[in-house]
Parts: C-alpha cells; sequence; structure tokens
C-alpha cells in the first residue's frame, strides 16, 4: 500500500495530538554495582570459548566482563555455558570493536543461562545452524540512550532446529527483541519482552508454541510473519496462547527501510499493535490478555499490504488458516491508533466504528481470487471464535479496488462457525 491520500483535517488537528507514542529505557538490573572484573578473569573467559571440547562446561563467575572481542562457540557439542544469574554475571559489549554478534553458537545441544549480555553492536547473542540451542534465564538489553543505535536482535536463533527460549528477557532491540527465523520445533515461553519495536516473533518458521510470556511496551508484541526471498520460504504452525500483551504502544524506532543494512519490514509496524500476522500460515492464537494496545489487539494481513513485491518461488504472499479464539480484549479509554505509520493511519480513519477508534481485532480482507471471486465464502480460512462480539471492535477492510476506495465492514459473522486445527508438536524439546 502506497501513502495514503485521504488525510482528513479532523485527523491531522484532533488525532495527532492524542496519538503520541511512548518510549522507554527500563532497566530490569541495575549491573553498575556489580563487582568488575579484572584483565585477566575476562581474558579467561574468552579462552575458554576459543578451547571448550564437546561435553564441557563453561563457567562464568559472578561480576561484569568489560569485553573488547566476541565470544565465539564454534562446531561444538553438548556444551553448557553457566553464569551466576542475570544480576550477577553480565557480559559487557560496550567496546566491542569487531564483530557483530556479542556472543555467537554454532554447535548441537548447546544450552546458556543464568546471565546478561549488554551493548553488543549487533545482535545480543546468535545461533545458527544449531540443532537444539537452549536459552535459559538470559538478560539481553542495551543502555545507550539513542535506542536507534542499538542492535538488531537480542536473542537470535536463526536457521536452528529444535529451539528453546525460557525464563528469559529482551529489551530496547531496534528489531525484535526474541526472534527466530527460518527455524524448526520452537519453544519461547516464561518470558518478558519489553521496550523492543518487535517484542517476540516468529518469521519463516515451522513447529512453534509461545505461551506464558509478557510481551509489554514494544511497538509490536507478537509477530508471525512470511517474508519472501528468503532460503526458508513458507513457515506454518504457530500456536500464541496463554501470554500477556500488554501496552505496546512505544515508538517504532526501527531503521526506516533503504536508511541502512537493518531496515526491513518492522519499520511499518504501527505502535499500539497486539498481534501481528503478515503473511502467516495455520497460526492458533487462544487464552491470552490483549490489553491497552492503542492501534489493534489481533491484526491479520497479507503481504501485499506492505505494497513491497509480493512473488517469490515457493511463497504465498497471503495469511491462510487463523484460528483466533477464547481471547480477552481490553481498550483504553481515550487513545487513539497510531498515526506515524500508513497502517495506523488506515486504522484511524477506516475503521467500521467511527475515526480515532482502537480496534481489537482487525482483517485487511485481502484473499486470493483464484480460489474463490468473493470474500463471502472465507477462502483464506480465517477463524473467529471470540466471546461478547457485540462489546469488540472488529474491522474487515476492503483494499482490492486501491487506496483511494478503501472500505470497511463489521462483518465478523463472515468468520465464525469455523475451526482451522493446527497441529504442532514440542515433545522433542522436552529434555532441553
Amino acid at each position: 500500500m502506497k501513502t495514503l491520500k485521504a488525510l482528513s483535517l479532523f485527523l491531522l488537528s484532533g488525532l495527532i495530538l492524542m496519538g503520541c507514542d511512548s518510549s522507554t529505557y527500563e532497566q530490569t538490573f541495575d549491573t553498575s554495582k556489580i563487582r568488575r572484573a579484572s584483565l585477566e578473569e575476562t581474558e579467561a573467559i574468552v579462552e575458554a570459548f576459543i578451547l571448550a571440547e564437546d561435553s564441557s562446561t563453561i563457567i562464568i563467575p559472578e561480576g561484569f566482563y568489560n569485553l573488547n572481542t566476541q565470544l565465539i562457540l564454534d562446531n561444538k557439542t553438548g556444551v553448557k555455558i553457566k553464569g551466576a544469574g542475570m544480576d550477577k554475571t553480565v557480559l559487557s559489549f560496550r567496546n566491542l570493536q569487531t564483530g557483530g554478534e556479542g556472543v555467537k553458537i554454532v554447535g548441537n545441544q548447546i544450552s546458556i543461562e543464568d546471565l546478561t549480555i549488554e551493548d553488543a553492536p549487533g545482535d545480543g547473542i546468535k545461533s545458527q545452524h544449531s540443532d537444539g540451542i537452549t536459552f535459559r534465564r538470559l538478560n539481553v538489553t542495551w543502555t545507550n540512550g539513542d535506542k536507534s543505535k542499538n542492535g538488531t536482535y537480542a536473542i537470535y536463533p536463526v536457521q536452528c532446529k529444535n529451539v528453546m527460549i525460557d525464563e528469559c528477557i529482551a529489551s530496547h532491540s531496534k528489531d525484535a527483541g526474541i526472534y527466530v527465523g527460518q527455524s524448526e520445533n520452537i519453544v519461547v515461553k516464561n518470558s518478558l519482552a519489553f521496550g523492543n519495536v518487535a517484542g517476540i516473533e516468529i518469521e519463516n518458521s515451522d513447529n512453534a508454541e509461545v505461551f506464558g510470556n509478557t510481551a509489554r511496551n514494544n511497538s509490536g508484541g507478537i509477530l508471525v510473519f512470511n517474508l519472501p526471498g528468503l532460503p526458508k520460504s513458507d513457515g506454518k504452525g504457530t500456536k500464541i496462547y496463554d501470554n500477556d500483551i500488554i501496552d505496546n504502544n512505544h515508538k517504532n524506532f526501527a531503521t526506516p527501510i533503504g536508511d541502512g543494512p537493518n531496515g526491513n519490514t518492522v519499520t511499518m509496524i504501527p505502535p499500539g499493535s497486539g498481534i501481528v500476522l503478515l503473511a502467516a500460515k495455520e497460526v492458533e492464537i487462544y487464552n491470552n490478555r490483549i490489553h491497552n494496545n492503542k492501534t489493534s489487539g489481533v491484526s491479520i494481513a497479507s503481504y501485499q499490504v506492505t505494497g513491497f513485491p509480493a512473488e517469490a518461488p515457493n511463497w504465498s504472499p497471503y495469511t491462510m488458516d487463523i484460528y483466533v479464539h477464547d481471547n480477552e480484549y481490553k481498550r483504553k479509554k481515550l487513545s487513539t491508533p497510531d498515526l506515524t505509520r500508513e497502517l495506523g493511519q488506515m486504522v484511524s480513519i477506516y475503521n467500521a466504528h467511527g475515526k480515532g477508534k482502537t480496534q481489537d481485532i482487525i482483517y485487511d480482507g485481502i484473499w486470493d481470487e483464484s480460489i474463490s471471486p468473493n470474500i463471502e465464502s472465507n477462502p483464506m480460512r480465517i477463524c473467529l471464535q471470540e466471546k461478547n462480539w457485540e462489546d469488540l471492535h472488529f474491522t474487515r477492510f476492503y483494499l482490492m479496488d486501491g487506496e483511494d476506495n478503501i472500505t470497511s465492514y463489521k462483518d465478523h459473522e463472515l468468520f465464525q462457525n469455523c475451526q482451522v486445527k493446527v497441529k504442532t508438536d514440542i515433545s522433542g524439546l522436552a529434555g532441553l
């Protein structure tokens, strides 16, 4: 979708004043008072990573370690990395001169737990091409003033199998706090993501369960994306349940597209987005508390809404086979949708409940016309089984005639009386 042209005087004068988004520099722990490790102690940790053998354990004692080089564990199996606690062992990469990630792990059956990672110039911790990777009780953050200069991802497994992220905290990344990309067999549970552009993101991945987490004060709380042109194309099979997705109204501080190597689709997410599906397949969303997200609680969108090229091999731009049910929604009084992003402007202007109204569920209404000539048959199998529809704000947009002819409808009835079976199997992660 290109620039929306129909911004009214009402929008420009009244809503802009009411639609300001927030920002935060909150830190979970005060690490300034932790004992500073000596140069010799710090060098010993670097050496332990380099010399680690299969099935060994790397112990990182209590202390604040000021590192000027990456910690890399390369092609190892069965290694355990253990700190003394998130509030006791801190790896600071503020003075890192080379490399991007603070910690990089390539290997199988690796675990890292009980420590904090601060101020990596790129990603906080990255794991790639790993089978069996566990992140447990990690706190990954940035303490800089200018958040647009923070790293891209806090916790970042990519092209991995059997990923466990448990009891972690991720904050202030300029893309996603907890990001799992092009991977399969994934659990993200009991974790906290705040102050990021995206709190938790599952991208081009299969068989994921995201539960027991809190995503608060991000621009977008939980995202499920399938993007074109990646080595792994369409992902499918994600369950999002028993999460608190609250007050995700943070300013979007991602690098604008075209302004640097980290500019990407997340820059388009309007602050105030609870859950966002983009070209997602086979997703079930249930038993979540979706509260006070000022633009929309759940956004269901196909990739065409971005306005980017929507063709790629073995990939579909449509969001399909979605089951949203039994969630709890709350809207904050006097809040208005975001106006800094075009998608937020669309919600604010064209929603079916009146200008400037926060929505609980929105659906962009884009469907594959090769399946059906009309949307009344629900060709994308979008299934909504929420309670108390009379109290909810639901909007289906009609965008097929271009940006100058946007219309909207309250017809949630089209998407009821159906269910989608989303199958996931996380039994193989029980030992992680």
